[in-house]
């Protein structure tokens, strides 16, 4: 089947995603400016359109209002997070514990296990390195690891659970 090329699902395969990645791309030039808006716009219409073909199937979003609230979530998180790591590494008596831990998941879903780990890994101080289909884990590492437990606890309730609830 070809595309039709007039079509909105031709040129734009994935709209939330696409905006998504606008978005990305502002937040990590980190300059709100009318050249890297439509750079962000471009890539966001670009990728998706791109890898389409790879895609297994499109996401449903349930309940958009959850959405809204992940996203203000971890927006906070984000700067929360920042300025956390920032004050870690400035501190003349740098008491770093970095650790790895193994997170698992309660979601089934390709597309929200992919947005979590994205999740995960654009909040400083941790990153998602490696997801295991198989135990349905997810391998993050973190720059500064007190409480294992405590870590996947707030994984879960900030980031899993809104998610579950978004694409359920």
């Amino acid at each position: 089947m070809t595309p039709n090329v007039h079509s909105r699902q031709f040129w734009l395969p994935h709209p939330l995603f696409s905006l998504f990645l606008a978005l990305l791309w502002l937040l990590m030039v980190n300059e709100l400016s009318v050249a890297h808006a439509l750079l962000g716009l471009a890539l966001g219409v670009a990728i998706p359109v791109v890898t389409h073909a790879f895609w297994p199937e499109e996401a449903k979003i349930r309940r958009p209002l959850p959405l809204l609230r992940y996203l203000g979530v971890l927006l906070v998180d984000i700067l929360r997070s920042n300025l956390v790591v920032a004050l870690r590494i400035l501190r003349p008596a740098r008491e770093l514990r970095p650790g790895f831990f193994t997170y698992p998941l309660a979601l089934d879903d390709d597309f929200a296990i992919t947005l979590l780990a994205s999740t995960i890994s654009l909040t400083p101080g941790t990153v998602s390195l490696h997801h295991d289909a198989e135990a349905n884990t997810l391998l993050i590492h973190a720059l500064h690891l007190e409480d294992e437990a405590e870590a996947i606890a707030t994984i879960r309730t900030r980031y899993e659970q809104p998610l579950e609830e978004i694409f359920r």
